[in-house]
């Protein structure tokens, strides 16, 4: 499949949330003032330094690992797990509505990939926006995206073929 051209490609990386990203400076810079203000007391401040170090570390290697890709190829949407995740294969031609929607109204958001919830499945990494498919059966599938006015008009296109 590395071989083809797509007709639409988009890779969501697990540590691009800018909300966990935050979280994350805000801890190794807690973890530093700790280190700084623990200076002359005792000899667990190394710790602190360490597990600052640890933390920022961690979040560049999180910018790099992939949670899943969307890709649209012959009238399928195919979205490709880490390691052990299972792809998954969206016919379009089972699917008779498309629309663009907020993924959640939550301001924190976990990242999810093939959750299964209320009559939905739904495949999210980070931002606000999803594209909501919906099939034959009624189950709908909440793709998050970081492009949907893309995303969208590509299945749009796909449907039509």
């Amino acid at each position: 499949m590395s071989n083809q051209k797509y007709a639409y490609l988009e890779k969501q990386y697990i540590g691009r949330d800018y909300i966990r990203i935050c979280i994350r400076l805000l801890l190794a810079a807690f973890c530093f003032a700790a280190y700084v203000y623990e200076r002359d007391r005792d000899n667990t401040q190394d710790l602190f330094l360490v597990v600052g170090f640890g933390i920022i570390g961690i979040s560049i290697l999180l910018l790099f690992l992939i949670h899943y890709k969307t890709i649209i190829v012959n009238k399928s949407l195919i979205l490709d797990g880490l390691w052990t995740a299972k792809m998954v294969k969206i016919d379009l031609n089972s699917i008779v509505s498309v629309r663009k929607d907020q993924y959640n109204n939550f301001f924190f958001n976990n990242p999810v990939y093939n959750l299964h919830r209320k009559g939905s499945i739904r495949f999210y990494s980070s931002g606000r926006d999803a594209v909501v498919l919906t099939d034959r059966d009624g189950l709908e599938y909440y793709i998050g995206t970081q492009r949907p006015n893309e995303m969208y008009l590509v299945i749009k296109d796909e449907m039509s073929k």
